[in-house]
């Protein structure tokens, strides 16, 4: 330890030396307040001795500086003084004095002083060391949170691209979110959106986001159906995540016409079909585990459809939204959302969002806040090279009996089929959504003779699938059969599906329109087909689908 003794009596300065370097101090000498500046820009000095009266700079005058010089690392400075008057002794530690030495000097409390002075002095180097460690940590992880924000909101933010189709807001409550909304548009001019909530918020929540968003545009730019999207993304989510981990989503395709919207909903709040004034004209509840949860031959993928209109959008948020809570602890909730929603004529995310933290009474945000209002528009397709079709004809038959029904999807498997024709597979999800369509009305109509009047009821979904599940169960002698049949000349798939039940539409040659069926029936069939006809008993459709 290096000790700098100041002073101009070069006796004081000899005797302090000597006393110091038995005890095995290094000791520098000064003779004055100028001189001890210049020593202490040459060596590192732990303990300076400092006179109070000398010529050139007194040690008033020189203290400030030789802590100025010292730093943030504490570097005692014990005056060496004569003086006994307390203003003095006030002036002394104004001007930076950390403590008092008289003359004569005693060696015995001169040693402790200084031990005692030194171990402080150990400590505020130890703290400034650490600090600087932290600040150097610190600023690396801001640096990495700025490269890995940045590559995340590159690969993620797709809203000037699709502002009219979509209003949106993401709020995290961390710099990283949590939650993800992905906006893309099929070959084939559907308008896909994909918004999930990872478990937690921050960096930990968000790392799922990057390999999702590359699943989700690459699926998309290939047509494919909502529930290929969600069953691929449950896959790798699985295999990345850890067990704790998850990701409640919904993906949501709207077709070209904007007339219709597929869904595949997995533990996200319910999503809402709304009118111009905000009024819930239909809910969509979730239907499924999150994404990340279940094994790939666990993972259902059945889907929502409905038709919608021109002057309705589709409302989905995170439970971000609904579980705010004010001072009083009290939820926002799904209520109050409704009613926010009927605040005012074509709400915008914004609104929402500032009426949300309003009821917060804007205190810190606890979750990630994430809404996005779908406007059920038209859209044009994307310009690709022209698709390429098989010049091969062919047809093809699948009859499903009672025990298929009940523990298969044929549709799934019948589309991979289909989809392995050259140029059919950029119709995925078109040929998807409207096999499923036309399958699920034989089954549940003309097999089991449901009525979807049932839908209308409170609990109404609810209770129309519960009564499914039973008469599946009791389900005997039944059989759908479905064919396909490609023209290449006239670019069409045509489509048969029979049922050996009492069919899901009698002819009534009165009525020439299709009925809408709880908004996923019939006119959905005429709405993405172009043409399409039923038998006389209505247990039979025929779909001519175009390719063209």
């Amino acid at each position: 330890m290096r000790v700098l003794v100041v002073d101009d009596q070069p006796l004081n300065c000899i005797l302090l030396k000597a006393m110091l370097e038995q005890q095995e101090y290094d000791v520098v000498v000064a003779n004055d307040g100028a001189q001890a500046i210049e020593l202490m820009q040459q060596y590192d000095i732990d303990v300076v001795l400092l006179d109070v009266i000398m010529p050139v700079m007194d040690g008033f005058e020189a203290a400030p500086k030789i802590k100025e010089l010292a730093g943030d690392v504490y570097l005692p400075v014990i005056f060496i003084t004569t003086l006994e008057d307390h203003d003095s002794f006030e002036k002394c530690l104004a001007v930076g004095g950390d403590d008092f030495i008289h003359k004569p000097f005693d060696r015995v409390i001169l040693s402790a002083k200084i031990r005692a002075h030194a171990r402080t002095r150990r400590l505020s180097q130890e703290a400034n060391q650490q600090k600087k460690q932290l600040e150097y940590h610190y600023n690396q992880i801001e640096r990495e949170h700025e490269i890995v924000e940045h590559i995340f909101s590159n690969a993620l933010d797709q809203s000037i691209k699709y502002h009219q189709h979509c209003d949106y807001h993401l709020s995290p409550a961390s710099m990283f979110n949590g939650d993800m909304f992905l906006m893309a548009k099929s070959p084939m001019g559907g308008f896909y959106c994909l918004l999930g909530d990872f478990t937690g918020h921050g960096l930990a929540a968000a790392v799922g986001a990057l390999p999702a968003s590359r699943i989700f545009y690459a699926m998309v730019s290939k047509g494919m159906a909502v529930n290929d999207i969600a069953y691929e993304l449950n896959g790798v989510l699985n295999t990345l995540l850890p067990s704790n981990m998850f990701c409640a989503a919904a993906i949501v395709e709207l077709s070209e016409s904007g007339r219709s919207v597929s869904a595949w909903l997995g533990g996200l709040p319910d999503i809402y079909l709304i009118d111009e004034q905000g009024n819930v004209i239909q809910t969509l509840e979730s239907q499924h585990m999150a994404l990340g949860i279940l094994s790939d031959d666990e993972f259902e993928r059945t889907t929502i459809h409905l038709e919608v209109n021109a002057n309705q959008r589709l409302v989905m948020a995170t439970d971000g939204i609904i579980e705010t809570e004010n001072r009083q602890g009290e939820m926002f909730g799904e209520q109050r959302l409704k009613e926010v929603l009927r605040s005012c004529n074509n709400i915008s995310t914004e609104q929402i969002i500032q009426l949300t933290q309003s009821f917060s009474e804007h205190s810190a945000q606890q979750d990630d806040l994430s809404i996005a209002i779908i406007n059920c528009i038209a859209s044009e397709k994307i310009k690709t090279a022209p698709i390429v079709y098989s010049k091969i004809p062919f047809e093809l038959s699948v009859h499903v009996n009672a025990q298929c029904i009940v523990g298969t999807d044929p549709i799934l498997e019948l589309v991979d089929v289909l989809s392995k024709i050259e140029g059919v597979s950029e119709h995925r999800s078109n040929i998807f959504l409207l096999l499923s369509e036309a399958y699920n009305n034989a089954v549940d109509h003309g097999v089991l003779g449901l009525d979807s009047n049932i839908k209308n009821r409170d609990d109404g979904f609810l209770e129309y699938y519960q009564i499914r599940e039973k008469a599946l169960a009791k389900l005997e002698n039944a059989l759908v059969s479905i064919s396909v049949k490609y023209v290449p000349k006239d670019g069409v798939l045509i489509f048969t599906i029979a049922d050996s039940g009492r069919g899901f539409r009698v002819k009534d040659n009165k009525d020439d329109n299709l009925q809408l069926e709880y908004g996923r029936g019939l006119r959905l069939l005429q709405e993405m087909s172009c043409d399409i006809q039923f038998n006389t008993q209505g247990n039979e459709v025929k779909i001519v689908y175009s390719l063209q």
